[in-house]
């Protein structure tokens, strides 16, 4: 006689069996090692203190661009 088998759990049990192959797929073709993830973020860091060291002028900790303009004015209209 034939085996009975529940639909319910078959199906259940293909969709696990389709997922886990389409992850396999998605593992190898975006997936990255650690070394590779940690040489990108090495890289990177080197990059931005590049970017950053080649900047005309560097800003004051702590003062804008705004709070120098309002302190002249404010000393201008003191005095006059």
């Amino acid at each position: 006689m034939a085996e009975i088998i529940n639909l319910k759990d078959a199906r259940k049990a293909r969709a696990r069996a389709e997922a886990e192959t389409k992850a396999a797929e998605n593992r190898t073709r975006f997936g990255r090692t650690r070394d590779e993830r940690n040489r990108q973020a090495l890289e990177d860091q080197r990059a931005r203190r590049e970017h950053e060291g080649s900047r005309l002028e560097r800003p004051l900790p702590g003062k804008s661009a705004e709070k120098s303009k309002e302190s002249s004015d404010s000393d201008g209209d003191s005095q006059g």
